[in-house]
């Protein structure tokens, strides 16, 4: 049998899949998932992300020491340290789980589990699965969107994630809308794409105009002029940022993933927003929903093994 492992790790959960390859469809033979109680520090991540890849290798009947593994993360690494001195394994950087930025998890993780490890941004990961079997099957050029708590992206080409020069190849939550006026984003700019779009800042943002509370679901519903207001800023601010990726990339389809996706108004004004702000006069790039639920990053990760050999 052709067997990965995969594991999506993120900032409330860790999680791991057994899978078979070959199919239409990916074959899960074993699961599991635990809470990443990442305010537990570094050590914790590690040893709970070593610990969940033994278990379910167990689970399967394998072992961990002779399957491709794969790992898809928020963030990137980097050779650099805090001086502009270089080190000799990655560090992890730009990730919201902010206590394994600036440490070498992937050698530490190889070296706790015993083989080399395949990394990846986990939007990377949730954009190949959609290419592969999802949303995106058949498409040659791919942009998968994580719209969430944050905003994130990544790219596939032919089949293949694109991490580029600097491993941050499709992080367009992070393109600065206004870098002046804007909100401080935990990367340190201000008016990051996130700042706008991600799910606990329309929520917070409709707090402070309204004076009370709607989780995000409820916003996109309600009748309320506040709420239809700010909605229809930020489906044209969503218009604006997606216009980007597609002025540079100009991918055949962009599949959207994360909490957010599931608000119907994306498709409908959304859509139309974009059409609006691209430099065409149609708009033919597909904007789609994805079809691998909250699946689609481990199964990917699972999939970082086939396309490095």
């Amino acid at each position: 049998m052709n067997l990965r492992i995969g594991v999506d790790l993120g900032g409330t959960k860790i999680e791991a899949v057994v899978v078979e390859l070959g199919g239409s469809s990916p074959r899960v033979l074993a699961r599991k998932r635990v809470a990443t109680d990442r305010e537990r520090g570094y050590e914790h991540v590690l040893d709970a992300t070593r610990a969940v890849v033994l278990e379910i290798a167990a689970d399967a009947g394998i072992d961990a020491r002779q399957t491709p593994i794969g790992v898809g993360m928020p963030g990137g690494s980097t050779l650099l340290l805090a001086d502009g001195s270089r080190s000799s394994v990655p560090l992890v950087k730009n990730s919201n789980t902010t206590c394994l930025n600036g440490r070498p998890f992937r050698a530490e993780l190889e070296e706790a589990i015993g083989r080399p490890i395949a990394f990846a941004n986990d939007a990377n990961c949730f954009a190949l699965a959609e290419a592969t079997w999802g949303a995106a099957r058949g498409a040659r050029v791919a942009f998968g969107v994580i719209l969430g708590s944050g905003v994130g992206g990544g790219l596939v080409f032919d089949g293949q994630a694109w991490d580029g020069a600097q491993g941050i190849a499709g992080e367009w939550g992070h393109i600065p809308l206004e870098p002046t006026t804007g909100l401080e984003c935990y990367c340190g700019k201000r008016g990051c794409i996130e700042t706008f779009l991600g799910g606990p800042f329309v929520e917070a943002e409709y707090a402070r105009r309204a004076g009370r509370s709607l989780k995000l679901a409820e916003v996109a519903i309600s009748e309320d002029p506040i709420a239809r207001a700010l909605l229809a800023e930020r489906m044209d601010i969503f218009g604006r940022a997606l216009a980007i990726v597609i002025n540079v990339v100009d991918p055949d389809v962009i599949v959207l993933g994360g909490g957010v996706s599931k608000l119907d108004v994306l498709y409908t004004d959304g859509v139309k927003a974009v059409a609006r702000w691209i430099f065409n006069d149609e708009l033919r790039t597909r904007i789609v929903k994805h079809e691998l639920g909250d699946s689609a990053g481990v199964l990917g990760a699972a999939l970082l093994q086939r396309v490095a050999e």
